[in-house]
């Protein structure tokens, strides 16, 4: 392989990068207005978490919008895989109410990362964190986990809940700006199982007496945005030092 060769699949690579993270706003954005309209008061919805749909054997033509959700979520759900295990490190009596919660929502997100993987496979798209570094919003990251980490014990069970509570929201966000500019129907029906999901975390999570707790910690995050990652959309681009 050349080094003209080398630079232009680098240059594509970019290129299909920003677009992806440009289409990621779009899909906020898009949310956001739907819900303007549709008098959207919160997240919080009683519904019954659907189970996992079957993994499409077929070709399936993802749009950019399709792509970009599914890019996105992928390393949301990873890390609140990994945030759900860190809880399990923990002493067994430990956060009894939040461990039985999450212990769902991992068997669930890993459901979902399977599917979306499908999706991504059935489209001959591969797969790609562009997001990896950045602060995006609803994402726990390595940073985010370290600083759990380091909290005082008593402190854990309320910003845990706050991280969980941040991704499955924004998530929510996320699915409704996938279904209005999405493409594919089975990406669209993807989303809205995943939606129905969160609307059923998020009610379980508020149901329970630390929630008051975590809710508090979500008003006051820390940067949810990486302005390195994100172009200036819509005035959503997050301050960061």
């Amino acid at each position: 392989m050349d080094e003209h060769q080398t630079m232009a699949e680098r240059s594509a690579f970019s290129s299909r990068a920003w677009q992806i993270v440009g289409v990621v706003a779009t899909l906020v954005v898009t949310a956001l207005a739907v819900g303007l309209t549709q008098g959207w008061g919160s997240t919080e919805q009683t519904a019954a978490a659907p189970s996992a749909a079957p993994v499409p054997t077929a070709p399936v033509l993802l749009n950019s919008t399709d792509d970009a959700f599914i890019q996105l979520l992928i390393p949301m759900n990873e890390g609140a895989v990994a945030l759900i295990d860190h809880i399990d490190t923990r002493s067994a009596g430990a956060d009894p109410w939040l461990r039985a919660l999450v212990d769902d929502i991992r068997v669930a997100h890993l459901a979902e990362l399977r599917d979306l993987r499908g999706l991504l496979a059935a489209g001959n798209v591969p797969e790609q964190n562009i997001h990896e570094g950045h602060q995006m919003p609803g994402m726990v990251t390595d940073d985010s986990l370290a600083k759990l980490r380091a909290a005082p014990d008593a402190e854990v069970p309320s910003r845990a809940a706050a991280l969980i509570r941040a991704h499955l929201a924004q998530t929510v966000l996320l699915c409704r700006g996938a279904q209005t500019g999405g493409g594919s129907p089975e990406l669209k029906a993807l989303a809205a199982r995943i939606q129905q999901a969160r609307a059923a975390e998020l009610s379980a999570l508020d149901s329970h007496p630390g929630a008051t707790e975590a809710r508090r910690a979500a008003r006051h995050p820390l940067p949810t945005a990486d302005a390195r990652a994100l172009p200036a959309w819509s005035g959503l681009q997050a301050d960061v030092g």
